[in-house]
């Protein structure tokens, strides 16, 4: 995996606000997670052809602070499938005001497919990239 551009599909891409922040105006871990989380999901979605929930985030890495006005963007691939599971790698890259590009965090969120019911439910078989 190469740490001088994002690998994976976009998921998302937001800014990040004052009302994010913490005391001495970074960026909170908790919000990044959550962004994480909603990209991650995304992509899963789609894998699963429908509903997923999040059961488990590992091997979460925090590189660099994220600031107010950076640009966020999630990129995802697939880590991982089993028969209801998928787990999904996800990379965080900022372009900061002053225009670089910089990889902030990355992780692994594992999702289950589940029916209407919310019980667990077999991945299709193949899957296809969904844009």
């Amino acid at each position: 995996m190469s740490d001088d551009k994002p690998t994976g599909e976009p998921s998302l891409r937001t800014v990040a606000m004052p009302a994010d922040t913490n005391p001495n105006g970074d960026i909170f871990g908790g919000w990044l997670l959550a962004q994480m989380d909603i990209a991650s999901g995304t992509y899963a979605y789609h894998e699963a052809d429908g509903r997923v929930a999040t059961v488990a985030v590992d091997a979460m890495a925090f590189h660099l602070p994220v600031y107010v006005g950076d640009e966020v963007s999630c990129y995802c691939d697939t880590a991982r499938r089993g028969n209801s599971s998928i787990a999904v790698h996800v990379q965080t890259w900022v372009r900061r005001r002053d225009s670089r590009v910089l990889k902030v965090t990355e992780g692994t969120f594992t999702f289950v497919a589940i029916d209407d019911s919310g019980r667990p439910r077999a991945l299709p078989k193949t899957t296809e990239t969904r844009l």
